[in-house]
């Protein structure tokens, strides 16, 4: 009877030692990055430039940092921008940058605005540029919907000569 009852406690200690393999929940908020990189050229503006400007090029590196909660709901994000701009007409002047609404071929609304603006232009004198935005705030519901379809977004400059945008690129 004695082993009966000792070999009962080592089996329930053993039982209960095994536990569940469900993975504990996140206690805490996640923060993670995502990167586009966009290839930024005049011919893919809305129509193509064919002024002094048109053969105008650039990158932009946009990293997105997105903290969501346990339940993976976006509590904050804000986006960064690093562009560089080549190949401008000398004199050149970079006056606007946004993030668009809009599949490539089509020209749609602002969505995030990196700040750049008449009064922080970018001045080119020799045709090339640069200029970083860090900390941007971008809602919820923009952060959400350009992660879900990043090639319904673009990225565009706009130049004094060409107000409406001079180079442009999808987001992949």
């Amino acid at each position: 009877m004695r082993k009966l009852l000792i070999l009962a406690c080592v089996t329930g200690l053993a039982a209960a030692g095994c536990g569940g393999d469900t993975p504990t929940a996140a206690t805490g908020p996640t923060t993670t990055n995502t990167v586009f990189t966009v290839a930024l050229s005049s011919a893919n503006e809305v129509p193509p430039i064919a002024n002094a400007e048109a053969g105008a090029t650039g990158t932009a590196t946009i990293t997105f940092r997105v903290t969501k909660d346990p339940a993976g709901t976006i509590t904050a994000s804000t986006v960064d921008f690093t562009v560089t701009m080549a190949n401008f007409p000398a004199g050149s002047t970079a006056r606007l940058a946004h993030i668009h609404t809009g599949a490539a071929g089509v020209a749609g609304p602002v969505l995030i605005d990196t700040g750049l603006s008449p009064s922080a232009a970018v001045p080119m004198p020799a045709g090339t540029g640069s200029f970083s935005q860090t900390g941007v705030t971008v809602s919820a519901e923009n952060t959400n919907a350009i992660l879900a379809n990043p090639a319904g977004f673009y990225f565009n400059v706009h130049s004094v000569l060409n107000g409406s945008g001079v180079i442009r690129g999808q987001l992949r």
